[in-house]
């Protein structure tokens, strides 16, 4: 499936994958596996088999879909666009054949008109079958990481490491302050809240420890969303604006 994004940083989503496992906390009320959920009742192939419901909701099951079928559709995207890879999965899942991964950077290295975001909670992964595969550093693919909280502040040393034209963090969701993470290297930052029945809550001084921190290591930043169980009333202003920024690499 690939459709155009409500996502705010982002045009359209594409996903040649599809299923996915728990990994930390941040995974814990991913949007993914509600969606997988819904997709999966109203009879899509693609979505079955990929959760179950668990104390009240739907988890992965660790289940992974390959769909050979949707590798060419950026191809057929005549208007360049905004990617985001896999929002229904992570590339880097240890399930993902490094086969295919690379059928994906071809993809993108033949359709040099889109510029296409990659995160992963498994930037460790990236990093070594970037380095076993041999896939090039493309000007039009970003490489980003999530980081949750500061139990997982080492994706960010891990990404540092990784060779790529542009790379960001997705403070998404939010669910405890990462005050002492490096942004050296990094050129962009996203922040967002949880939102949802479950989302947890996150205090204003953890977006504004991250603000001030891309602002000494001159690295975009851009507030998502507050969260919460209405995202939309609870709505992106921070400081009484909003923040926008984004890579000052966006071709190289």
């Amino acid at each position: 499936m690939a459709q155009n994004s409500p996502i705010e940083w982002t045009d359209a989503t594409w996903n040649p994958v599809a299923g996915c496992s728990i990994a930390t906390a941040g995974c814990t009320n991913c949007y993914a596996m509600r969606m997988a959920a819904r997709l999966e009742a109203m009879g899509l192939e693609k979505y079955q088999g990929l959760t179950r419901k668990s104390g009240g909701r739907y988890v992965w099951t660790g289940r992974i879909f390959l769909d050979e079928g949707a590798l060419a559709t950026p191809v057929s995207w005549r208007r360049p666009r905004t990617v985001f890879v896999n929002s229904m999965s992570d590339l880097f899942h240890p399930d993902v054949p490094i086969e295919f991964i690379a059928r994906v950077w071809d993809v993108m290295a033949r359709t040099e008109r889109h510029t296409y975001q990659i995160l992963t909670k498994r930037p460790d992964r990236m990093q070594q079958v970037i380095q076993d595969a041999g896939l090039p550093v493309l000007s039009n693919v970003w490489l980003g990481t999530s980081v949750e909280d500061d139990a997982v502040l080492g994706r960010i040393d891990d990404l540092r490491e990784t060779p790529a034209a542009v790379r960001f963090l997705s403070f998404e969701p939010l669910i405890g302050s990462v005050a002492g993470a490096d942004l050296t290297d990094i050129d962009w930052a996203i922040v967002g809240g949880e939102s949802g029945p479950r989302s947890r809550p996150m205090p204003e001084r953890w977006v504004e420890e991250i603000r001030l921190m891309a602002m000494r290591s001159g690295t975009a930043f851009f507030f998502k969303q507050w969260g919460g169980r209405n995202k939309k009333a609870a709505g992106r202003h921070l400081g009484g604006r909003t923040y926008d920024e984004m890579p000052q690499r966006l071709a190289i």
